[in-house]
């Protein structure tokens, strides 16, 4: 395991001026002061969620470190999409398009849930096997402690000469001194920004800064003599590569813990895979672009090309259709015309029946008015006849009651007779008013007839 009390013997370091091993905590204690977009991409890892999720103990966390951390910079290389985002959507506030978060990010969070001791931390920023262990240290009091206390913790460091690089992919060398310095110094970070230091104790720092000299290393004899050498010299002038402090003598438990460790990475998920499946799929996403802006082009050439022909057919479609249209709307008023014409016919003809047949019905009540009339008055005569030879009738029997029996017998005779005689003529007169009847109804008969002859002529 770790071994802590590995401490550089060459720095005095002071601690702050709190006491006691417990260490306070500045700002949010749950985000720890993150970046919203890299807290969200380190909670829904899987290497935060598998691999380090197993790994309970601060010596754990540390072996994690020494073994994985390999720049200091919160996205790792061609993760992260940030061409062409301007303003707020810039890479340095780190928001917009999110990326796959480095594992040195993934461990300092691992390290803040730790709920780290002062002994502890001072034993980050003093450890001798990697100097990506003391950023992660020195990058943890950045985050979590008070600005005030800031420069007290990276006072005996400041002229550290240990090289690092901390950017993803390599190429940006510094020691762990200049670090400290652009951690008091600048807000941003690659495409991160730290906490913001008040402006009074900011000012105190830079007045500070400023009336700090800073020491120039002097370099041993030895090494000059190895860089000297023939073929070693642009290697090392150019190499991009981390440099490692020498580590001193670890002991067996260290060793085990180490090889155990190596065996868990075989067995467990691989993160290279994932960076490596991640810049394969936006290769494929950055291939598909293309093809499609070439096949735009295309489109549009294509396009361009036949508008001249689309033009010429639909304005040859459009004088066709507007003369089948013309064509049409003839056809159509001709035939509404004629439609029109016919159907006037028709009620005229209508109407003209319809005249004849009125006239008609008039007459025939016109003559069965006429013919009622002549039965009342037939019917009135009648009943005045009858009326007087009642009257007649009562006078002749007054008179035989007065002249005698006799008399009245001969009356009654007589008028017996009168009345047989009456009988007759009604009957006579009966059967001249039936014949008169017939007569009358075979000449309506015959008119009839002689009319429907004239309107079938007619027709």
């Amino acid at each position: 395991m770790a071994n802590v009390g590995n401490q550089l013997p060459t720095q005095a370091v002071t601690k702050p001026g709190k006491h006691g091993n417990v260490l306070p905590l500045w700002g949010n204690e749950k985000t720890m002061n993150l970046n919203p977009m890299i807290l969200t991409n380190v909670l829904s890892s899987p290497y935060f969620k598998v691999q380090l999720y197993e790994l309970k103990t601060y010596h754990e966390v540390v072996d994690e470190i020494y073994f994985k951390v390999t720049h200091v910079e919160p996205w790792e290389k061609g993760s992260r999409k940030t061409a062409g985002q301007t303003g707020m959507c810039g890479g340095v506030r780190g928001v917009g398009t999110g990326g796959i978060v480095s594992t040195a990010f993934c461990l300092l969070y691992k390290l803040f849930t730790l709920k780290l001791t002062r002994k502890q931390l001072m034993g980050l920023i003093t450890h001798t096997d990697s100097p990506y262990i003391r950023a992660l240290g020195f990058m943890y009091i950045r985050y979590t402690q008070p600005p005030t206390d800031l420069l007290e913790w990276y006072d005996g460091f400041m002229d550290d000469e240990e090289e690092l690089d901390v950017k993803a992919g390599g190429g940006c060398v510094m020691t762990v001194g200049e670090m400290l310095r652009s951690f008091l110094t600048k807000l941003e970070w690659f495409s991160t920004l730290f906490p913001r230091i008040p402006v009074p104790v900011q000012k105190q720092i830079d007045q500070q800064m400023k009336a700090r000299p800073r020491k120039v290393a002097q370099k041993e004899p030895e090494e000059e003599t190895s860089f000297s050498e023939p073929g070693k010299q642009g290697e090392h002038s150019h190499s991009r590569t981390p440099r490692r402090s020498p580590s001193p003598k670890r002991s067996p438990k260290r060793s085990r813990s180490r090889s155990h460790h190596r065996e868990k990475e075989r067995h467990g998920p691989n993160f290279d895979r994932e960076l490596e499946r991640e810049r394969d799929r936006q290769r494929k996403e950055k291939e598909k672009e293309r093809e499609g802006r070439d096949r735009d082009r295309g489109d549009r050439e294509r396009r361009r090309s036949r508008s001249t022909d689309r033009n010429q057919d639909r304005r040859e479609r459009k004088r066709s259709c507007s003369g089948s249209r013309e064509r049409r709307s003839e056809r159509r008023d001709k035939d509404r015309d004629g439609g029109e014409d016919r159907s006037r016919r028709k009620e005229r003809d209508h109407h003209k029946d319809r005249g004849t047949e009125r006239e008609r019905s008039r007459e025939r009540k016109s003559r069965g008015e006429t013919d009622e009339r002549r039965h009342k008055d037939d019917r009135e005569r009648h009943r005045e006849d009858r009326k007087s030879k009642r009257l007649s009738r009562s006078r002749s029997r007054e008179r035989k009651h007065k002249s005698g029996g006799e008399e009245k017998s001969r009356k009654r005779e007589h008028s017996r007779e009168r009345e047989r005689d009456g009988e007759q003529r009604s009957h006579k007169r009966s059967g001249s008013k039936e014949k008169s009847r017939h007569q009358r109804e075979s000449s309506n008969e015959h008119s009839k007839h002689a009319d429907r002859r004239r309107s079938r002529s007619t027709e």
